[in-house]
């Protein structure tokens, strides 16, 4: 194993390198938006738990969140943005680097 991917890993983006926003990053790299319902439902987490994880990405300019009225009920809709969408392929060539130099 190289000590530059030791130290990639090391370095890798703390905002996104926690599990639960490495899968919701993944969810909105793949969608135009989505809901807060479907993420809540696609990842398992509580209500509370989202939305602090989301408020965490969106501090970071990694996603973009906008709260609407559907049928006279609030929604909301997250959309990753160019900064989210470059800084989750970025760590995610960190780890594929890091997978490779181990596996």
């Amino acid at each position: 194993m190289e000590n530059n991917n030791i130290r990639s890993i090391i370095d890798a983006d703390k905002i996104i390198h926690e599990p639960a926003r490495v899968v919701i990053m993944s969810l909105l790299n793949a969608v135009d938006s989505a809901d807060f319902v479907f993420l809540m439902n696609q990842t398992g987490l509580t209500q509370g738990n989202l939305s602090s994880h989301l408020s965490k990405l969106e501090a970071a300019a990694y996603i973009e969140i906008e709260k609407t009225f559907h049928k006279k009920r609030p929604r909301t809709i997250i959309r990753i943005s160019q900064t989210g969408r470059e800084a989750f392929s970025k760590y995610m060539e960190i780890m594929k680097g890091f997978y490779n130099s181990v596996g």
